[in-house]
């Protein structure tokens, strides 16, 4: 497995018109892309910075992973996403190593990317993200 790039920042937010108002605030910065994932439960809007990205992540369905996480802790960064050369090789090198994941094949996630998390309890405690395509 190669990890390429820090492709993104995961943010957990209440809402996305209140994230995008802030990043054009903050930072004179509009969504360069907003999609609604319904596999996740989410609606994102992305921010480039430099090669990388800001996702902030509505939930859909408070019983979705970004509403339970906005429950429990508030808003704030969720988790960090590794762009992969070859996800399906990367999870299959995860798992030969016993390492536990959310994801035991990757799924269909923003962009078009195929991605799998990585269990915050093998990590120190930081949902990773792997992603390739898009």
């Amino acid at each position: 497995m190669k990890l390429l790039r820090i492709n993104h920042l995961g943010i957990a937010a209440p809402g996305l018109d209140e994230a995008m108002a802030r990043m054009a605030r903050l930072f004179d910065m509009g969504a360069d892309h907003t999609e609604a994932v319904p596999e996740q439960k989410v609606t994102t809007a992305f921010f480039p910075v430099g090669e990388s990205t800001l996702e902030f992540l509505e939930s859909t369905d408070p019983e979705g992973p970004i509403g339970k996480f906005l429950a429990k802790r508030g808003p704030g960064i969720h988790h960090v996403c590794f762009e992969v050369d070859d996800i399906d090789a990367a999870v299959a090198q995860l798992l030969a190593k016993g390492v536990r994941m959310i994801d035991q094949a990757p799924r269909n996630g923003a962009h078009g990317c195929r991605v799998a998390f990585i269990h915050p309890s093998e990590t120190g405690g930081v949902l990773m993200e792997l992603s390739q395509g898009g």
